[in-house]
């Protein structure tokens, strides 16, 4: 085990500011052999979007990011459920009256959502929600202990019955709510890198907030990660060197309030209706942004023991976990992550994940 604070991913690139690149939909970067990387950035789904892609040709490059942002906006118009007009609004409002068809990807990611709550132990559900909908992070207020009480009641991922022959759901339960919040952005970035393929585009990277998907090197090297404090601004101390990788972070310093020296933050124990504490930060390292998102909620919620233990029963995964008290601990698959101020005493490894590469340094 480490001792040492780290958070969220925060992908270093190139040295145009994401400030800068708000104001364009999409503008060159660097140069490299006969084309530029390019490069584009917008609020979307209540987080920032950024992509950036090596290109030959200037039009067909912001071709390309106008459709990431597209497929960003469309997935957001369906599954947030701040939009009224959402299918997942619609199954919210009408979902305890009777079965609602809300559309075979909907359903699809619903259903994905079922797996991994299976798999968590109900640790990852999507009806978290039926509590956490009372949480105003922004307000900094939390649901009083009557309503907490029966929302409480509301969350259980069983009260969802699934038609797959209509994509159709139902609740079992008045009060159910659900969010998709913790698979939701790892969908949307994993069908955007597939829309960058489909147009030839080799080497890219998007990224919803936490979640970001990679393919391809930079420059003929990988692309580098960098894991930041939870709890310093600007402080980052451990790299990891990506390609061809999906990477994941839950943080309790994202959407958060205090009250009363306890920090309220948007990750929920659906045993509880609270907060989930025993750890600060979670990054999940994968082959696909929508198994790294949901387990990265998951070990959050979990807990350092059950959540290393999951970890090494998967293929292809592994996790960063920095608990309470800002000890590092890693999966089996991992070795010990280079502080960025040390240098790396051992060689960097090519660690095979499932569809994809990635490579790691050792101290």
């Amino acid at each position: 085990m480490l001792r040492v604070g780290l958070a969220v991913v925060t992908l270093l690139i190139g040295a145009t500011s994401f400030a800068a690149m708000q104001a364009e939909t999409c503008m060159a970067g660097e140069s490299a052999a006969d084309g530029y990387w390019w490069q584009g950035a917008a609020s979307i789904m209540g987080t920032e979007i950024h992509v950036e892609l090596w290109h030959t040709d200037a039009v067909l490059a912001c071709e390309a990011v106008a459709d990431v942002m597209a497929e960003m906006h469309r997935i957001d118009e369906a599954m947030s459920p701040y939009i009224e007009t959402s299918l997942l609004s619609q199954l919210n409002s009408k979902g305890a009256a009777g079965f609602v068809e809300v559309g075979a990807e909907l359903f699809g990611l619903i259903n994905r959502s079922q797996g991994y709550a299976i798999l968590t132990g109900g640790a990852f559900d999507v009806t978290y929600a039926s509590a956490g909908r009372y949480y105003d992070y922004r307000k900094g207020q939390k649901p009083d202990p009557d309503t907490l009480r029966v929302a409480i009641a509301a969350i259980n991922y069983r009260y969802l019955e699934l038609d797959h022959r209509n994509h159709a759901i139902r609740f079992h339960h008045e009060h159910v709510y659900v969010d998709l919040g913790g698979i939701a952005k790892g969908h949307a970035v994993d069908q955007a890198i597939r829309i960058l393929q489909q147009l030839g585009v080799e080497q890219a990277m998007v990224s919803a907030g936490g979640d970001s998907r990679i393919i391809g090197d930079r420059l003929g090297e990988p692309w580098v990660v960098g894991i930041k404090d939870p709890r310093k601004t600007n402080a980052q101390v451990v790299v990891l060197p990506l390609m061809n990788a999906s990477v994941s972070t839950s943080g309790d310093y994202e959407r958060f309030f205090e009250e009363d020296g306890v920090r309220y933050h948007h990750i929920i124990d659906p045993k509880s209706g609270d907060s989930a504490r025993s750890v600060m930060s979670v990054t999940i390292i994968g082959a696909e942004t929508t198994a790294t998102d949901a387990l990265s909620t998951s070990v959050f919620v979990m807990g350092v023991d059950k959540g290393i233990a999951l970890i090494d029963r998967l293929i292809g995964i592994d996790a960063i976990i920095v608990d309470s008290a800002g000890n590092v601990h890693t999966s089996e698959g991992l070795m010990p992550m280079a502080p960025i101020n040390q240098p790396i005493r051992q060689p960097i490894k090519h660690h095979e994940v499932a569809g994809g590469s990635y490579r790691k340094g050792a101290l």
